[in-house]
């Protein structure tokens, strides 16, 4: 790869590439999608009857708002609906909806041809108390003896509604650890709790008890059981997804809605950019890598409620170094070593770029946190940002790329 041929040549031509008006948004949703048609994201399929919680699970799983939810599905076939979380641009986890178990005679065929050659996790939902569930069970049945290696998590919800009374509170701690029911929950909802596992004697599957509740039902907690939820997900689906949904940082001023609202899309522009990185075409992928970065990039600006500037970008491709472009044109490079570049030279390239790309949007986050207060960054502070960000992001997005297959 010539020198001419890389956009990472330097950060004088970065920047011009930043800077330069966008392309279409159609053209930029057309390389992301052709990201995901190659290498896509992980499917985590959610069966169950209508008002069984399934979007309650998702919004506390994700941070997502109940709009957003409600916004975000989009039909993928005809019985089922597919949500990209944050967006379908920037997805790197989606929730597939089924939607027609409660019609007679619903047939999974299509779902389950449609998840086939996904990673995905069969989450079904099913309220505690609701013992009417012949038509989840045999679909589930059905699930599992086409696919018998497919991991399947039982969340049993809306557990108050097995309570004595509304003054009734939640057993503390959570009494329900490693499949066991406590004696302290009441006799009623325990009863139903079992019933409901006998009915999945013939399929191996986790047991987890949760109640998301709004706050006005004075629940506390209100998201009790998540931790043994997540717990869960991250044994049997290790794509790291927790610790990407997880809004913190090393660095200070890193809150609020702006914060927020851009982590998400961070993360899904840091994982696309790795994704490109790993398609073993050297010249296409750092191009596609260049306009992700670029479309996080005025991203970030428009959370901001700031232009992104020459000044900006300047500022902070200086604070950064020349190293970080080298390091990815260096480990674009790899992609030309046979046999090595097809597996071991693809990981590190897509894992060191996503690292770089989530380095470079949270410094962004930073550098506009502080404009916003009317003050001025350091190169030095800018510097630390961006290392203890870039090293957060690879160790964050570490589990996706173990499982990023050469194409």
């Amino acid at each position: 790869m010539s020198r001419s041929s890389n956009p990472f040549a330097n950060w004088k031509s970065w920047i011009e590439q930043i800077l330069r008006p966008q392309p279409p948004e159609h053209l930029i949703h057309e390389k992301l999608e052709a990201i995901r048609s190659e290498l896509p994201p992980p499917v985590i399929w959610l069966l169950g009857k209508t008002q069984s919680g399934k979007s309650s699970l998702i919004r506390t799983l994700t941070g997502s708002t109940q709009a957003e939810i409600g916004n975000g599905f989009r039909p993928c076939t005809r019985t089922a609906m597919l949500f990209d979380y944050p967006d379908q641009d920037t997805a790197f986890i989606r929730f597939l909806d089924t939607r027609g178990l409660a019609e007679a005679g619903y047939d999974p065929s299509e779902d389950m041809h449609w998840c086939d050659q996904q990673a995905h996790l069969l989450i079904v939902v099913m309220k505690a108390m609701d013992q009417q569930q012949s038509t989840v069970i045999n679909t589930v049945s059905r699930i599992h003896k086409t696919h018998p290696g497919k991991p399947v998590i039982v969340v049993q919800t809306a557990l108050h509604e097995g309570y004595p009374d509304t003054a009734y509170e939640h057993v503390l701690p959570y009494p329900f650890d490693n499949g066991k029911i406590d004696a302290a929950v009441p006799p009623d909802l325990r009863c139903s709790l079992l019933k409901q596992r006998e009915d999945f004697k013939d399929i191996q599957a986790r047991f987890i008890p949760i109640d998301f509740t709004a706050e006005e039902d004075g629940y506390d907690p209100a998201d009790y059981g998540i931790d043994a939820l997540w717990q869960s997900i991250e044994d049997v689906f290790p794509y790291g997804i927790k610790a990407m949904l997880e809004q913190n940082s090393s660095a200070e001023d890193f809150t609020g809605i702006h914060w927020d609202s851009a982590h998400p899309h961070i993360i899904g522009y840091a994982v696309s950019a790795g994704l490109a990185a790993a398609i073993p075409i050297p010249a296409a992928s750092i191009t596609t890598v260049v306009t992700v970065q670029a479309k996080m990039f005025h991203s970030i600006a428009q959370v901001y409620g700031l232009p992104l500037t020459r000044q900006s970008l300047s500022e902070i491709s200086s604070a950064i170094g020349a190293g970080v472009l080298a390091g990815l044109g260096g480990r674009e490079l790899l992609k030309f070593i046979p046999i090595y570049g097809q597996s071991v030279g693809l990981g590190i390239s897509a894992l060191y770029t996503a690292g770089v790309t989530y380095g470079l949007g949270k410094t962004l986050c930073y550098y506009f946190a502080q404009s916003k207060r009317g003050g001025s960054v350091s190169p030095e502070l800018l510097r630390k940002v961006y290392q203890s960000e870039f090293e957060r992001g690879r160790l964050m997005l570490r589990a996706r790329f173990k499982r990023t297959p050469s194409s």
